[in-house]
């Protein structure tokens, strides 16, 4: 089986849209539908030895660290300081290998139906100087699951991160759309139905998926 047949990579319209949450409600989703699945951190930072994402996803999976965590197949790039990959690198004096992140994903591909890959922060966030994590997806041919909320400004964001990835070429394997954040009775309600019109409009292969409040 191609790599790309069996990973979904998930980013968000920006670094507090809840991909970690998202993800790992996704996981469980493909899970109870009978499937094997993993997810995996692309590049952790503000961490060190451990990723706290990968133990979100877990606890919301409902299961024990994987021994694939124990060994940090799932988290092959963790850096200590809280910010962009680029800038986490370089404050550890660090280079990102992202061929270490491609071999991972192979490993898990082979053992499982289905590997998640939760991305670091928004689309445009940089990985290294040279290299936005779009580029990421775009180049491995891998289709994007999208996470947005329903915040004052998050149509204007989705709608950017959308026709980035029209743009690119990129497949949208579909658009999260994360309860949490629907705070706003008004705000909340019109940009979900909003978003659902635009993406049936211009991504009919896409689907809309609802993350409840965890």
């Amino acid at each position: 089986m191609n790599v790309k047949d069996n990973v979904i990579f998930v980013s968000g319209i920006d670094t507090d849209a809840g991909k970690s949450y998202a993800t790992g409600w996704l996981a469980r989703n493909l899970s109870e539908q009978g499937l094997k699945v993993i997810t995996l951190k692309f590049i952790q930072t503000g961490n060190c030895g451990r990723s706290e994402d990968i133990e979100i996803h877990r606890r919301i999976m409902g299961i024990d660290p994987l021994p694939e965590d124990l060994d940090l197949t799932t988290a092959p790039m963790i850096f200590s300081y809280p910010a962009s990959p680029h800038l986490a690198a370089k404050i550890d004096g660090r280079q990102i290998d992202l061929s270490v992140i491609d071999r991972s994903i192979e490993k898990l591909s082979a053992k499982f139906d289905v590997v998640i890959v939760e991305g670091a922060g928004g689309l445009m966030v940089p990985v290294t100087d040279d290299m936005l994590t779009i580029e990421y997806p775009e180049t491995r041919n891998l289709p994007i699951a999208l996470v947005t909320n329903g915040r004052l400004g998050s149509i204007s964001h989705t709608i950017l991160a959308l026709e980035a990835i029209k743009h690119r070429g990129i497949r949208l394997h579909s658009m999260i759309y994360n309860e949490h954040f629907d705070n706003d009775e008004i705000i909340a309600p019109e940009t979900r139905n909003y978003l659902k019109t635009y993406l049936n409009k211009n991504f009919p292969g896409a689907e809309m998926l609802f993350v409840p409040s965890l």
